[in-house]
């Protein structure tokens, strides 16, 4: 049976239109955006441990926090967001060495005991008129290495002491703590920070994180050694967002955040996501990922209520530099999948080159590998042609 295909007469007119009307929509949200962008106060507090030595400066962190991070925020954000970071004036000693609050380096071995003790020694540092209710996350940065303390980051809420109520997180001691808290040791990487930081700002909502880890817990809990260990858990993402891996390599910054994880923090306009029926042929021109002036960067295929495709343009522009690879990213989200676990995870990458190991060659490019079939679903999208960084691509049945 042909395809019910459109016209080039009667497509034109109705993709001008639409064009419009997303470049209108955009001019109305971007003005605005940028003169009233959301403030997000986070506190920084300094704590050393009294039998582990560090050479940490406070000048070192406010970088890493009011600087590297502040700025990261704010262009994946495309200025939508802005941090406001307050660091401590100086370094407080924890009233126990650092064996009493180490931790495993794998998520489901975590003593969750210590965890929140570390967080309840680290809080009354502060003394009790520290007006905690200011901030939207409070990030607790150790002088203490990997090796030492056992993990490099982590988010204690919501986190590894759960995520089961959208009610603000209290310590033991009732210290009330809006937002959540996430742990650093010093040499954690600033896609670290972004990566444990995200899930606070990201929140709770039905139960769930709406930013989770997208790399899978149980293979990252398999014996080994760490890092070849870790590399085998990012089997939904790769490298292609640092909730799935901080970093492609460790000595250039973080790479942009996908499509996904944008939706999920509210950073990316629903004017500039094309939504394409199952069974209608259509083309449209993406936009890379980190322009935020194109009209269209993604594009959104429902199977379901709850169960979609996205896709999306990664070029080497801005932060996106930092990936293995440039191309159209094909992705199959599951809202009611909350964690990687089990095998399942909410958004999971169709992968263009399955040879090529860690999803590097998950992007499709015109050509030999630029051609996605879902043929239970009814769906085809076809990378036609680059045209100065932004792709063409065909969406239709097959």
């Amino acid at each position: 049976m042909p395809n019910a295909t459109p016209s080039k007469a009667a497509a034109l007119p109705a993709r001008a239109a639409a064009l419009l009307l997303a470049l209108a929509l955009w001019a109305v949200w971007a003005a605005p955006a940028q003169a009233q962008a959301t403030v997000k106060r986070g506190l920084v507090i300094l704590l050393q441990f009294p039998d582990v030595r560090h050479e940490v400066s406070r000048e070192f962190v406010q970088q890493r926090f009011g600087e590297q991070l502040t700025r990261y925020v704010r262009e994946m954000s495309c200025g939508r967001v802005e941090l406001a970071v307050d660091v401590v004036p100086g370094w407080s000693t924890l009233p126990g060495p650092v064996g009493r609050y180490s931790i495993s380096p794998h998520n489901l071995e975590v003593d969750k005991s210590r965890v929140m003790r570390l967080i309840d020694d680290a809080l009354e540092t502060l003394g009790p008129a520290a007006d905690l209710d200011r901030y939207d996350f409070i990030a607790l940065m150790l002088g203490a290495k990997v090796a030492e303390y056992g993990m490099v980051g982590l988010c204690g809420y919501p986190g590894m002491l759960g995520w089961a109520t959208e009610d603000a997180f209290r310590t033991r001691s009732g210290r009330r703590v809006r937002g959540g808290v996430a742990i650093f040791t010093s040499q954690a990487h600033p896609g670290t920070l972004f990566h444990d930081v995200a899930h606070i700002l990201g929140g709770v909502k039905d139960g769930k994180r709406q930013v989770p880890c997208l790399y899978d817990h149980d293979l990252q809990a398999r014996p080994g050694p760490l890092r070849e260990v870790f590399a085998q858990a990012i089997i939904n993402m790769g490298y292609w967002d640092p909730m799935s891996c901080h970093f492609y390599q460790r000595e250039l910054p973080p790479p942009g955040i996908s499509s996904w994880t944008r939706v999920r923090l509210g950073w990316l306009d629903a004017a500039r996501v094309l939504v394409i029926a199952p069974g209608r042929t259509e083309e449209v021109l993406l936009g890379p990922l980190t322009d935020c002036s194109a009209p269209f960067v993604a594009i959104r295929i429902p199977l379901s209520p709850t169960r979609y495709y996205l896709v999306e343009n990664r070029q080497p522009l801005g932060l996106d530099k930092n990936l293995p690879g440039s191309g159209v990213l094909v992705m199959l989200a599951d809202d009611t999948v909350g964690e990687c676990r089990h095998g399942r995870a909410p958004v999971k990458l169709m992968n263009a080159d399955p040879g090529a190991p860690q999803l590097t060659g998950a992007a499709f490019r015109p050509g030999g590998r630029g051609t996605f079939v879902d043929a239970a679903n009814g769906i085809k999208i076809e990378v036609l042609e680059e045209l100065n960084g932004s792709m063409r691509v065909r969406v239709g049945p097959p």
